[in-house]
């Protein structure tokens, strides 16, 4: 929930300046908040940038108010969606139940949804990540077959290290995102395992993103504070675009 109208205009601006044209090893994507979805799309308009929305809600159009529906999203040019990001979560005490219905009616529109997934500190603390990660992708996909899976990506964003200026070291990255594409393995296939990104959220910046992105299951980064200045989040780009070229 940051920014105004001039400084999105700007902020986009840059950003399309900076990624002139789309490259084929890597994807970005800005999400601003709602107000500013248009101005962010006509100010990102032929370049390589993509968007995205930061939530959306399961119903179609109606008697909502205050909600924003996913064909409204695609209306405005949005070709992403963040769902269960853990502010989402832990903030505002939606459940898997209810982020799966949003997967479910973003699936069925064709938005592409970045499914974000990550523990507190005190599950870290009590040795409980990886059954976090397991009951929130069993019940954040549930009556998801395989073949929607070309519509997802997911975000691990361990809680403890959002907004915080504490990221998780590689190691601890990388071995989150094993464990969740081992899982994809056992409930999916090696396709859909193999073919998932999977990306690292949790202050990512651009002293510490050529490492986390050089981890072998760690494919991008839902990038947060450092995005809010191009200054910071051009240089995570860059570092992205370095190792998938090399």
């Amino acid at each position: 929930m940051n920014t105004t109208l001039a400084s999105a205009r700007a902020w986009a601006r840059a950003l399309a300046a900076g990624v002139p044209r789309k490259r084929e090893a890597v994807e970005v994507l800005a999400c601003p908040p709602f107000p500013y979805l248009l101005p962010v799309a006509e100010a990102i308009a032929g370049s390589g940038v993509v968007l995205g929305a930061q939530n959306a809600y399961h119903e179609p159009p109606g008697a909502f108010t205050g909600e924003t529906a996913v064909e409204m999203l695609l209306d405005v040019g949005c070709q992403y969606v963040i769902l269960g990001h853990s502010e989402r979560r832990h903030v505002l005490e939606e459940d898997d139940d209810l982020i799966n219905r949003k997967v479910h009616a973003a699936v069925k529109k064709g938005l592409k949804v970045i499914l974000c997934v990550g523990e507190l500190l005190s599950e870290r603390e009590a040795g409980k990540t990886e059954s976090v990660l397991d009951r929130q992708m069993e019940r954040g996909l549930a009556g998801i077959d395989a073949g929607s899976l070309a519509l997802l990506v997911v975000a691990y964003e361990p809680v403890w290290a959002i907004g915080t200026g504490v990221n998780a070291t590689p190691a601890q990255a990388e071995s989150a995102h094993a464990h969740l594409r081992n899982w994809l393995l056992g409930r999916y296939n090696a396709d859909v395992a193999e073919g998932m990104r999977i990306l690292y959220g949790g202050s990512v910046k651009a002293d510490n993103a050529a490492e986390l992105l050089a981890q072998p299951n760690v494919n991008g980064a839902l990038v947060g504070g450092a995005s809010l200045k191009t200054e910071s989040f051009l240089p995570i780009v860059d570092a992205a675009v370095r190792l998938a070229e090399h």
